[in-house]
């Protein structure tokens, strides 16, 4: 069973930037990336990352957030730039391999106007 762990989450102004890691248990050769969920909302898509590097992002993210993978140390990493009030949400580390979906437990992203 993959574990994932995310960090970095916390409170900023609007315009300010934070950066979310999250680090698999064990070796992860799937897709990983970021969802979130806002109070209220279902959970969205925020950005993935295949095995082989191709990104996705979601519309109200491109330009201001860039997704990464270390793949040797088994993490990913989710840079936010120029962030929003509407930005503030859970976020969720994802990871997909095998059919299977595996979740984070969520880092609390709120940004202040």
């Amino acid at each position: 069973q993959v574990q994932l762990a995310e960090s970095g989450g916390g409170l900023v102004q609007a315009g300010g930037s934070l950066r979310l890691s999250c680090a698999a248990s064990q070796t992860f050769f799937g897709t990983m990336g970021w969802y979130r969920q806002a109070p209220g909302k279902q959970r969205e898509l925020v950005a993935t990352i295949s095995a082989g590097g191709s990104t996705n992002y979601a519309d109200s993210v491109k330009g201001r957030f860039t997704i990464s993978r270390a793949y040797a140390k088994n993490t990913v990493f989710l840079q936010m730039n120029s962030l929003e009030p509407e930005d503030t949400a859970v976020y969720y580390c994802y990871g997909g391999a095998d059919f299977l979906d595996y979740w984070g437990q969520g880092t609390q992203v709120t940004v202040s106007s």
